[in-house]
């Protein structure tokens, strides 16, 4: 017998060679029909991995990370099986699992059609019904190498001759069908229930625009028919809320040929980017920072000073001025270091808080850019945070605590990763390790989940990252606090302390939006353009039944601006039904229309774009609803 000791520390003992589905079955058998994988000492195997010595076990379902993986890399297999079934003459690229689904890269003459895809889909069908099982086995290198050599699969054989000497290298075989594959996988094919073959695109062999374009097949899979249908549903969501269908509809901002990846915000635009620094500025005067601002254009030399060169070149933009070399600003610290050398401090000077606003480009591919999400230029809501060393946990929680604050204005849930040292670093294993408790144990002070994220940390130190969601369950990581000894000592930042020497200050850096065009586009796709009244373009569009009414109209609408409120007012010689209409498509808040009946009483009759039709009311009692929304930042 061995001990296996599970996720929840209990332990149980089973036969030496006993599956871990077999363990899974002698848990619950509830578990082990949901059971997709297993985790063996940190080490994601599959249901049919033979336990011989004492372990860790956790046993992976559909929902874990590493059991998704695992199902949907095993949809990809299934895939590839179809396609060498409908297209012998396709040659195998690769084929992993991907976030929500997997894909597969042919090469193939062929070009893959929307019918091609259907008739694949049901090949994978069949394929899944027939339930065939996935097998395991390993070859040396060279009957490896001769045995894809076989079968003609030349990039199998590339791969192969790519991994290193000792490397075990293992293939997986269902029916006619065998892969170059580390695995794991699902015992079977009959396991996967619900397959969708999403789209094709273009991808260089191995991610090099040297070798050869093949086609890439996406999908997505799931356990079950429904799941399947509610992703979908999800999709095409997320399609209606698209930021760039709604920026243009609601005329909020463009993106033109002339600056891809620069976008221009228009009017309304600019209301929603006001609204929102201006409620940026209020928190951070309330909590003692600081604002500055620096400049876009800084000396070549200050982004060798900053480690920048050597770790971020390729994303800059730079420029000659006067037989000098300058560069565009990617990130606003180095600026803000010698916003901090301007003068001497003392001890009792700290914690220094100094935010800013800053603009920023950073030089993305063409392929990458995405609207708002993903852009050349964009505003960073940075502050960097100076303190003494006894003051980090407490500067920590407190921008914590800030963060928060600013989430829950606009009812977004979230959930925080610790990212650690990555391979390129600058800085000591000591000074990285001091950094990474600091932050860990100001997590735990506040008793928050967290999830560690192995080697994404910054060059310059640890990070925690705030991840949103939005009402779709999709997440965006937004804010970010990173503690940073490099800078500081890069810039040779100093501080007399309460003994009358020179020592340095330690900093964090911070954002909360992470980038103000970034925010409004997830912000957009999470209201569907159906903003919180406060920040709202649009609150109130006054319709007019027919012209005559249009004089009243224009009282009306002074009245509410002379309250404060954003008021359009639509006088046109149009029918009523096709203004509301118009109104609704344009997602303007609130609704009034104005009739002979509203100019008699002094009412007006509302809708609320998120209500929908709410009745006569008079125009002191709607302004004062709106009033208190816009104050209590109603979401």
């Amino acid at each position: 017998m061995i001990k296996i000791t599970l996720k929840d520390g209990s332990i149980k003992e089973v036969e030496k060679g006993s599956t871990i589905l077999e363990v899974a079955k002698a848990i619950h058998h509830g578990l082990a029909k949901e059971a997709v994988a297993g985790k063996v000492n940190g080490k994601t195997q599959g249901l049919a991995f033979r336990l011989e010595e004492d372990c860790d076990l956790e046993i992976l379902k559909f929902d874990d990370e590493d059991g998704n993986h695992t199902f949907r890399h095993t949809s990809s297999h299934i895939l590839a099986q179809a396609v060498k079934r409908l297209f012998p003459e396709a040659k195998l690229g690769i084929g992993p699992a991907i976030d929500n689904g997997f894909y597969y890269d042919f090469d193939l003459e062929h070009r893959f059609s929307d019918e091609d895809l259907a008739a694949l889909e049901k090949e994978m069908l069949k394929i899944v019904q027939a339930d065939y099982p996935v097998e395991r086995f390993e070859l040396p290198r060279e009957e490896a190498i001769r045995f894809m050599g076989e079968k003609e699969e030349p990039y199998k054989v590339e791969l192969i001759r790519d991994l290193p000497e000792d490397a075990v290298i293992s293939f997986y075989k269902e029916e006619d069908f065998t892969d170059l594959c580390a695995g794991p996988h699902m015992p079977s094919t009959g396991a996967v229930k619900a397959i969708k073959l999403m789209s094709v695109a273009g991808a260089y062999w191995r991610g090099s625009e040297k070798n050869k374009m093949l086609q890439r097949i996406y999908g997505t899979s799931f356990p079950k028919q429904k799941q399947l249908d509610e992703y979908l549903e999800k999709l095409e969501e997320a399609k209606k809320r698209d930021h760039r269908k709604i920026g243009k509809e609601m005329d909020l901002f463009a993106i033109y040929e002339e600056g891809p990846g620069f976008p221009f915000f228009m009017p309304k635009g600019m209301i929603i980017r006001n609204e929102l620094e201006a409620f940026w500025r209020k928190a951070h005067r309330e909590r003692g920072y600081q604002e500055i601002k620096t400049p876009l254009i800084l000396s070549e030399a200050l982004w060798h000073t900053s480690g920048h060169w050597d770790h971020y070149q390729d994303n800059m933009y730079f420029t000659k001025i006067d037989d000098g070399d300058f560069a565009v600003k990617p990130m606003n610290c180095p600026g803000a270091m010698l916003a901090y050398k301007r003068k001497m401090y003392s001890y009792r000077d700290f914690p220094m808080r100094l935010a800013e606003m800053g603009q920023v480009h950073r030089h993305e591919l063409s392929g990458a850019l995405h609207g708002l999400m993903r852009v050349r230029t964009f505003t960073q809501d940075d502050a960097h945070l100076f303190m003494l060393p006894e003051q980090v946990k407490d500067e920590i929680v407190g921008v914590i605590d800030f963060i928060d604050y600013v989430y829950n204005i606009f009812g977004f849930k979230y959930h925080i990763e610790l990212s650690t040292k990555p391979e390129d670093s600058m800085g000591t294993e000591e000074e990285w390790e001091l950094a990474t408790n600091a932050l860990k144990e100001a997590l735990e002070d506040k008793q928050i989940p967290f999830v560690i994220n192995e080697g994404d940390g910054a060059f310059y130190g640890p990070k925690i990252d705030f991840h949103l969601e939005d009402c779709l369950g999709r997440t965006w990581q937004c804010g970010t606090i990173q503690l940073d000894f490099q800078m500081p000592q890069r810039f040779d930042l100093t501080y007399v302390g309460k003994d009358g020497e020179k020592h340095r200050p330690i900093m964090i850096h911070r954002v909360i939006f992470g980038s103000i065009e970034r925010f409004i586009g997830i912000l957009t796709e999470h209201f569907a353009g159906k903003f919180p009244l406060w920040i709202a373009p649009v609150q109130v569009k006054l319709l007019t039944v027919t012209e005559k009414f249009a004089d009243y109209a224009e009282e009306v609408g002074q009245k509410l601006r002379d309250a404060g409120l954003r008021v359009e007012v639509d006088v046109r010689n149009e029918k009523i039904g096709y203004k509301i209409r118009e109104a609704r498509n344009e997602r303007v808040s609130y609704i009034g229309v104005i009739g002979e009946k509203e100019m008699e009483s002094g009412e007006l009759t509302v809708r609320s774009g998120k209500e929908g039709e709410l009745g006569t009311m008079k125009l002191d009692e709607f302004t004062d609803r709106l009033l208190k929304e816009i104050s209590e930042k109603a979401y």
